[in-house]
Order: C-alpha cells, then structure tokens, then sequence
C-alpha cells in the first residue's frame, strides 16, 4: 500500500513556491482551472495552505464538492475526485507524475531505497520484483497459513483473555501487533513474537524502534527547511540521534534474520519473501530495504481498515448478524472438527467481502494521495497542471461522492457491493482504496485475506463493545482513529 504523509510534506512545496513567486515570473499564464478561493497578491495561495496543513484531508474534502467537475486548483496543489484524473495520474500518463521527492527525502533513512521510495526505471526493478512474488498463489497460501497460526497462538487467545478477565482492551494496538507479527511471518518465515511476547524481548524491540523511526521520519517531514534536519542527522543529535539508534535496531533485527533464514523443506524451496527475493539474486541491500517497506506496508495499513471495520460494525448489529449468518451457513457444510475458515470459505464469503470494502470506501488507509507533475500537463476535465505543482486524487473525498456512489453515499451499506448475492469489485479509479494504476498495492489479495480470516473469526466468537473510541481521523503512515479503539469482548456460545 501506498504510504501517507501527504499533510507533511506542505511545508517545504509551500517554501519552495513562495521563493518561487518572489523571484521568478512564470512566462506561462495562471491556467483557468475551477479555484474556489482568490489568491493573495505576491503569495498566492499560500497562507490558504498553511493554515490548513494540519486538516489538509478534510480541507480537501470540503472543497472538491464545489466544483462540478470534483477537480478543485489551490496552486500549487490540484486536488481531484474525478475517476478519469486519477487514471490521467496513475496509468495514461504515469511517467508525468512521480512520488514527490521530499516525501522520499524524508522516508528513505527508514525504508532505505525500495518499493515505497523510488521513482522512473529504479521502481520498475523494485516493482517487477514484488509483482512476481506477490502474484504467485504459493505466497498466498503461505500469506494465509500464517495468518491462521498468528491468529490461533496469539490474538484469539489475548481476546479469550480479556473476555474472561472484563478488563479493557486497545484493540489497535492489539491489531497493529498481530498484523507486525503475521507480516514478519511472511516476509522473514517467523513472526516477531510481539504480541502475547514479554516486554523488552527481541521482537518487543523490533516493533518499538520500527514504530519509533517511522514517527520520526514523520517529525521530519514536518519540518519546513531539509537542512534543519540533515545538520541535526549530520550532528547526530536530538531526534535524529533517537532515529539513527532505532534504525540501527531494526537493520541488525533484518539482518540476523537473513543470515539465519529457516531451512527449506524438502525440495529445498521457502515460501517467505525473503527467501524468494534472495533466490531471485537480488543484493543484500535490495532485499533488506524492500522487506522493511513491505513490514511497515503491513504493520500500518491492514490493522487501521480493522480498526475501522470494528468501530463501524460497533453501531451496526444488523450488519454483524449478516455476517454471521453467512459464516454459519458456509461452516454447514464442512466436516465437524474444523475450526479455522479456509480460503475457499472465505472465497465465498460475499457480504464480508463486502463489509470490508465498504468500510475501505468511507476510511481509506491511505486517503490522499500526491504525485508531483514533471512536465505541464491537461487532466482529462480540463484542468491544466504546471510543472512542479502536485496533483492530489482524494480517495476519501471520492468514497463520498454522490456522482460516484449515489445519494446514500454518506451511508454505510454494504449491499451497494452485492449483485444478487455476489460480491462486485469497482474499478480503482472509482475505489483507490489500494491506490491504482501502476502503483496499486502489489499486496492487495494478502490484505484482503488478513482482514477477512481476523475480521470472520472475531467476530464468529466474540461479541465486541466499543467502551471508547474517538472517531477521529489522524494523518500518520496511514490513517489511523486518534487514541486506539478500547473495547470490552464477550465470548460468545459455540
């Protein structure tokens, strides 16, 4: 999944096009695109800008519907809910617009340079990589073979605990730790062990010094000038001595797992990543910065939809009632004995598929999404593009967009996705949810089988109550509920 750190990295365009505009005159005329606000002389845009960079999703949000064609321009940025733009961007003219270079100035310390931070033929090598890998129903299998051991060993007996004792639970926390676990089961062939683990243990320090650099390369790209904190990474001081020592913990983890890889089975073949990438004859460094970017894609990502999907599902028993309903008429006809879903059930599971799609329309992990233009451009509605301005397709604002999913698209209905009980995907340009065109999520079939096995087999035997959750949206690698979802289970009669 693509990474968000869209209201971050504001600060240093916003410099750059102030100086911009004090220095230089643009011999190409202001394009006459729809622009809901009136410029400031000299700075244009910009105090509009600062003072919503903090709110720039929801700002976004609430000036995309003005526009009648859902394509709104506060130069330098283009924010647009138009299908057919966001195609324009991530497929017809893909090579036009590239991740913009401050977000992977900020990232690459963390993620070095692999799938997440790099542009033009470097990505397609990366990309080329993990599309084999990823498409393989090998990994799939083994995807869900993991999955299912993480979910029976740790989760479901942490909320069998909790359950009995009636104390209160941080089901995000909870979640993240799981999905950490499951992914560096897939990416390495054993998980970390930070879930259910004693805190402090090897995998406990892994999962602390990878939340701890990814926050701070956050920190870091809030910052208006680069300089500041390359002399402070240069210095080794303050946070970016706090990022180097994290770092430092999470390469030595990656790189005693690669010398110490489980051994093959008896055709001398593993399914985990990395070993399908070290056959592959990638470099050392290759692998390690991809198998990082696939651990914080799924550590962050995977657990945010769930914690969305169970806050939604809080309020909507009606909607719970169907899915467990659909659960007990699939498990009627298997053999008594068998616990765990298999992929064929969860195949035929139609109205969770459903569910979870609909919670991804309305809390999209990564909801908005920035590709910076490298040459002037025309998006397919008309509205002109300069070079250097970044266009910005609102994958939360499109989720409510009346023109694309109808007058109820405020509404959660899960039934929009159902034609005569089967499950109907939309196109990825209406549904960015795993964002789209060449960059789509490589891991997209993996997370839909997490979430649907954890999200069947909580809910097939647990009751879950929400005791407090926020509801508010916070901005982060993905977007996550501000404060975690506290909840109180009840085991529910076999």
């Amino acid at each position: 999944m693509e990474i968000s750190l869209v209201s971050f990295v504001f600060p240093t365009f916003l410099l750059f096009f102030f100086f911009l505009l004090l220095f230089k005159r643009r011999s190409t005329p202001t394009p006459p695109n729809y622009a809901p606000l009136k410029g400031y002389p000299v700075v244009g845009n910009i105090p509009y800008l600062i003072k919503n960079s903090h709110r720039i999703l929801d700002w976004s949000a609430q000036l995309i519907p003005l526009s009648p064609t859902g394509t709104v321009t506060v130069a330098p940025f283009v924010f647009t809910a138009d299908p057919a733009n966001v195609e324009h961007v991530t497929k017809t003219r893909f090579a036009n617009y590239h991740k913009p270079e401050p977000i992977i100035a900020a990232i690459s310390d963390c993620l070095g340079r692999g799938l997440a931070t790099t542009n033009g033929a470097e990505w397609r090598i990366h990309r080329k990589a993990a599309t084999n890998e990823f498409s393989t129903a090998s990994l799939r299998a083994f995807a869900y073979e993991s999955a299912c051991r993480t979910l029976t060993a740790q989760l479901l007996p942490l909320l069998l605990r909790v359950s009995r004792s009636g104390e209160v639970l941080d089901l995000t926390d909870a979640l993240e730790r799981f999905a950490f676990d499951h992914t560096c089961s897939l990416v390495f062939g054993e998980g970390a062990g930070c879930l259910g683990g004693e805190e402090g243990c090897e995998g406990d320090r892994f999962f602390c010094a990878f939340e701890t650099a990814a926050r701070l390369c956050v920190e870091r790209a809030k910052q208006p000038f680069t300089l500041v904190w390359r002399i402070k990474k240069w210095l080794r001081v303050g946070s970016e001595r706090r990022l180097l020592e994290a770092m430092e913990i999470v390469h030595a983890y990656v790189d005693r797992r690669m010398r110490r890889r489980p051994a093959a089975d008896s055709s001398g073949w593993r399914d985990d990543l990395i070993s399908r990438f070290t056959a592959g004859g990638h470099s050392e460094e290759f692998v390690r910065d991809n198998l990082i970017s696939f651990v914080l894609a799924g550590r962050d990502t995977t657990p945010s939809a769930l914690t969305w999907f169970f806050w939604v599902l809080s309020s909507r028993p009606d909607v719970v009632a169907q899915i467990r309903e659909e659960i007990e008429r699939i498990r009627s006809g298997r053999r008594q004995g068998e616990t765990l879903l298999t992929q064929d059930d969860l195949k035929q599971m139609n109205y969770l598929q459903a569910a979870i799609s609909e919670t991804l329309r309305l809390y999209p992990p990564v909801p908005l999404v920035p590709r910076e233009c490298l040459e002037d451009d025309e998006l397919p509605d008309g509205a002109r593009v300069l070079r250097g301005w970044v266009v910005m397709y609102n994958a939360h604002a499109m989720g409510r967009r009346e023109a694309l999913w109808g007058r109820d698209c405020e509404e959660y209905r899960p039934e929009r996705w159902l034609e005569e009980g089967v499950f109907r995907p939309r196109s990825s340009s209406v549904y960015p949810a795993f964002n789209a065109g060449a960059r789509a999520c490589v891991g997209k079939e993996v997370a839909h089988l997490l979430m649907k096995v954890v999200g069947a087999s909580v809910l097939e035997k647990f009751d879950v109550e929400v005791v407090e959750a926020s509801g508010r949206r916070r901005l982060l690698m993905a977007m996550k509920m501000e404060g975690g979802l506290q909840v109180k289970l009840k085991q529910r009669r076999a």
